[in-house]
């Protein structure tokens, strides 16, 4: 005798509970970004663009408290009028409260750092609170990104991290996010949506498996780094920050009282070119993660390089500043298969 499985019929995906919540929450968000418009990078909430609305909770606490209601007058009892009007008074005060919570916060965003392709990128968002009482379970949140829950005293500035994750190069935007808290007691949630639109860099990933970079070019006699050659004299500067102590003419500091730099010049200097055109690979975008991870490669060593692309180039250097404007050109670079042949 074979037996039989009962299967229930799956809902399409217009009746998916979870999809029709996010579909009314962005109807929802574009209508309040209709009605507030664009915020400002540093805004301060007024009472009027805050919402609230009962939890779960709060739903079943305030059926609890009107059966309590029919009882007291089904029965008459002193007693149970007074727990009743007791309990519906602390609900009263908890909306109120919930509500109050929000009011004068200053949001302020705080910077987001440049990262790869796969990494999430971390939006920064200051909240500060002016007032002179403190502020409680205060959480910002992006769809389902939340933040940690924390209190703030009164004067107190912090900063709270919404990690939006990243698949591809390019900019990530962060169009929306929104502020809310419970407290007290859980029975309502106060919130409010920013729209601040704000954008981060996402370099593109560097590649696990490149070849070689092209050998290192030597240039000789080149001023480009007069700074750091060692060969011959080529007068005096003022001092900057980095700059060697063998480098600085004591003997002149002595007479004047000014701090200079030795300068020297004709020195043989190295340095990579990397060009876009000349790596070998199957499709734009694995270039680019090449390119990439030669550009690690080459920062972590302090070596010298430089970057030709399609129509720009960047000439060779190091460092911070240096790395960031090759991976922001590599970034935002649009593909264009004909200039490449």
């Amino acid at each position: 005798m074979s037996s039989i499985q009962w299967q229930f019929p799956r809902l399409p995906g217009v009746l998916n509970p979870t999809r029709l919540r996010e579909a009314a929450q962005e109807r929802v968000g574009r209508w309040a970004q209709k009605r507030q418009g664009k915020d400002p990078r540093n805004t301060r909430l007024l009472s009027k663009r805050i919402y609230i609305l009962p939890t779960g909770i709060g739903l079943i606490f305030a059926l609890m408290t009107f059966a309590m209601l029919l009882g007291s007058m089904n029965y008459n009892n002193n007693l149970s009028f007074v727990l009743t009007f007791l309990l519906i008074s602390a609900g009263l005060v908890s909306m109120h409260q919930c509500q109050r919570n929000l009011v004068g916060l200053e949001i302020s965003f705080a910077g987001v750092d440049p990262v790869f392709a796969g990494q999430s990128a971390e939006f920064r968002i200051a909240v500060t609170n002016h007032a002179r009482t403190r502020r409680y379970n205060i959480q910002l949140y992006f769809g389902r990104i939340r933040s940690d829950i924390d209190d703030l005293e009164p004067g107190e500035s912090r900063v709270f991290h919404l990690d939006l994750p990243t698949t591809a190069r390019g900019q990530v935007s962060l169009p929306r996010f929104g502020i809310r808290t419970l407290f007290p007691f859980e029975l309502f949630r106060a919130w409010a949506w920013l729209h601040m639109d704000l954008q981060g860099l996402v370099y593109p990933r560097p590649a696990d498996h490149a070849p070689l970079p092209p050998p290192t070019e030597t240039a000789h006699g080149h001023r480009q780094h007069d700074a750091r050659g060692e060969e011959d004299f080529a007068g005096l500067r003022k001092f900057h920050s980095g700059d060697s102590p063998r480098q600085v003419a004591w003997k002149a500091f002595a007479r004047s009282g000014d701090l200079l730099s030795k300068q020297f010049s004709g020195a043989d200097t190295s340095s990579q070119w990397f060009d876009l055109r000349q790596v070998e690979a199957a499709d734009f975008e694995t270039r680019l993660s090449i390119l990439t991870r030669w550009i690690v490669d080459a920062e972590r060593t302090h070596a010298d390089y430089g970057l030709r692309l399609i129509s720009d180039e960047i000439p060779p250097a190091n460092g911070a500043a240096h790395r960031h404007q090759c991976l922001e050109a590599l970034a935002l670079i649009d593909f264009d298969s004909g200039s490449l042949s």
